[in-house]
């Protein structure tokens, strides 16, 4: 089972794009998909989120806000799969 990394966003955002850079990145090392969702296509999403991107969820669950940071990523993503080992 694929580890899921969502990626709120919207337009015109130099965060957001740093965050799919770190975030493609580490994709290349696990069995992950990634999702992209912009929070102007929702209003209930962007109600809840408006400036507070971009915010990175693993499997559903927020683990960064406004930065993502490589290392870190790549630890929580090697937890994940030690615990499905």
């Amino acid at each position: 089972m694929p580890i899921t990394l969502e990626i709120l966003t919207k337009e015109d955002c130099c965060l957001c794009d740093d965050a799919k850079i770190i975030v493609d990145r580490v994709l290349e090392d696990y069995p992950a998909r990634l999702i992209i969702t912009d929070i102007e296509s929702d209003d209930a999403l962007f109600e809840q989120y408006k400036e507070r991107i971009p915010v990175l969820k693993i499997n559903d669950e927020e683990h960064f806000v406004f930065k993502v940071h490589e290392i870190t990523l790549r630890k929580k993503l090697d937890k994940i799969l030690k615990e499905r080992t």
